[in-house]
């Protein structure tokens, strides 16, 4: 059982002259929390982000910053292989055409959507982490 709810309190005293608006639901490093002990919020959020009505720059900016960050963290120690690029890369198509909704048997070149998207490619985002 949360203690804070049902309490009728709106503040929570922190005993450092600060007071703590207390609040059903937040949002925090794009996830969302709430009171209640479900993941309803939470899906409702995901599920909005790939929401189609979303542009393919903010998509872009989107994979950009998570997906593409989170894929390349700590690889400016790693000793890739020509493999390793191939793998990234088919990775990377895979997910571009997903978030721009164009299938393979459509031959759309990855280079356009790429540039749909405003992204780099994968590896050169690779080169550029490893020359830092």
């Amino acid at each position: 059982m949360n203690p804070v709810i049902g309490t009728g309190c709106t503040a929570v005293d922190t005993g450092v002259s600060a007071n703590l608006e207390l609040v059903d639901k937040f949002c925090y490093l794009g996830d969302m929390f709430s009171v209640e002990e479900d993941a309803d919020a939470a899906v409702e959020t995901r599920i909005r982000i790939t929401n189609k009505d979303i542009s393919l720059i903010v998509r872009g900016r989107l994979y950009s910053s998570c997906v593409q960050s989170s894929i390349l963290h700590g690889t400016e120690t790693w000793p890739i292989r020509k493999e390793n690029e191939v793998a990234l890369q088919w990775s990377e198509v895979r997910m571009v055409r997903w978030m721009c909704s164009i299938k393979l048997q459509d031959r759309v070149p990855s280079k356009g959507l790429r540039e749909r998207l405003g992204l780099d490619d994968i590896i050169s985002v690779l080169q550029q982490n490893r020359l830092r």
